[in-house]
């Protein structure tokens, strides 16, 4: 990705929200989570955080596979795995296929009108 178009990426999620991947089905997830949470998320996905996500990432993966301990869940892997699929392109392929198969089989987790805390 060169300068200008990475500057025209960032200028882009300033002015319409989107972020680093630029698939709205991604941001529309990310706008179901709990506030905080989500402003989180946000902030990770954003081009200019990319070497706070990508240790981040790495660690939430690290902790998903040990999940079997008390503070940490399974929940970690996944998120783990998308914000290493901003920067990983074999990962990128995979988070289409499973925002593919979100999008098939559970419409309703991207339903826009759906509030945030509405999340069965």
């Amino acid at each position: 990705m060169s300068a200008a178009s990475e500057e025209g990426t960032t200028g882009a999620a300033g002015a319409t929200g989107r972020m680093a991947g630029g698939d709205p089905r991604l941001d529309r997830l990310v706008d179901r989570l709990p506030p905080r949470m989500g402003n989180a998320v946000t902030y990770l996905l954003k081009p200019s955080s990319r070497w706070v996500r990508i240790p981040s990432g790495a660690l939430l993966v690290v902790g998903g596979v040990l999940s079997f301990l008390p503070v940490l869940g399974v929940w970690m892997l996944p998120l783990g795995l998308a914000l290493l699929a901003e920067d990983v392109p074999a990962l990128r392929a995979s988070r289409s296929k499973v925002l593919d198969w979100v999008e098939r089989k559970k419409p309703q987790w991207l339903d826009p009108s759906a509030s945030k805390h509405d999340q069965s």
